[in-house]
Formats: structure tokens, sequence, C-alpha cells
């Protein structure tokens, strides 16, 4: 997560304090719709307990996703297309949950993509200034405000 060992002798703590910092700004704006999130997530993540969702927020997917998108596909690729294509990839994988009977779900799906493009062109960017280690933390930051606190 922390790159090269020429990179990790160029990491500071405030790249950590950064990452959590993004995390925040780009997730809690998004809490007045904190119903619409509440909606989401429970419809995404039915059938989890509160502890396995944890454990998936934090652990599973923004491991993967930055490993992948950030570690891999950001060397070469410019941070926005990145973004983009790693916010179609929650597209992907959260669409077929959101697309239900429930009334409202397509508005909240739609809400839910664009959320999704926020986020992920904020990780990318903090990947660009901050490193690996600050975009995961922020991965994680913001995947604990929008989909753990309302799933709760």
């Amino acid at each position: 997560l922390l790159g090269s060992l020429e990179r990790i002798g160029q990491e500071k703590p405030e790249n950590i304090a950064w990452g959590i910092g993004f995390g925040l700004l780009i997730s809690l704006p998004f809490m007045i719709f904190y119903e619409t999130l509440q909606g989401a997530s429970r419809l995404i993540f039915s059938g989890l307990s509160a502890g396995t969702l944890l454990a998936y927020l934090v652990f599973v997917a923004p491991l993967a996703e930055t490993l992948f998108f950030r570690g891999i596909m950001q060397r070469t690729t410019p941070f926005w297309m990145v973004g983009l294509l790693a916010a179609g990839w929650g597209v992907i994988l959260f669409f077929p949950a959101m697309w239900t009977d429930i009334v409202g779900a397509p508005a909240v799906a739609v809400f839910l993509a664009l959320t999704l493009a926020a986020v992920n062109l904020m990780y990318s960017y903090v990947r660009m200034r901050n490193g690996l280690a600050a975009a995961w933390l922020c991965q994680i930051t913001a995947g604990l405000i929008l989909f753990f606190i309302p799933f709760l």
C-alpha cells in the first residue's frame, strides 16, 4: 500500500491524515440524503449482519479496489479516467441489488451512481496527490459514512 521502498521513504503521516480528511470531505455532504443512503445501503447489503458489512467496507472492498484501480491502473491512466472506470465497476456490482420492486429503487439507483462517480473520482485524486495508502483510508472513511452508518 505504501508503494516502492523509495515511495515509503517519501511518505509522510500527514498524507494519511489527508486521506481521512478527503474521505470526510466527500462523504459528509451526502449525509443530507441520509434516508436515501439508508435505503440504498439496506437494498445493497440486505442479508448481511452489521459485522460482516463492517469487515466488507473496511477490508475487502477498499483493499481490492484500491490495489487494482488506483494501484495498478492509475500508474498509466489519468486519475479522472480511473475514477470513472471504478465508478462504472461499482454500478455493475451494486445495481442488480438496486433494481427491485421496492418503491423508489430506480431513483435510489441513480443517486447511488452519482455518489459512486463522485467518491471514486475523489479516491483517484487522493491517490495522485497523497499516495495509495491515503486513497485506501479515504475509501474506508467514505464507505463507513455512506454505507455503514445508514445501514445501522
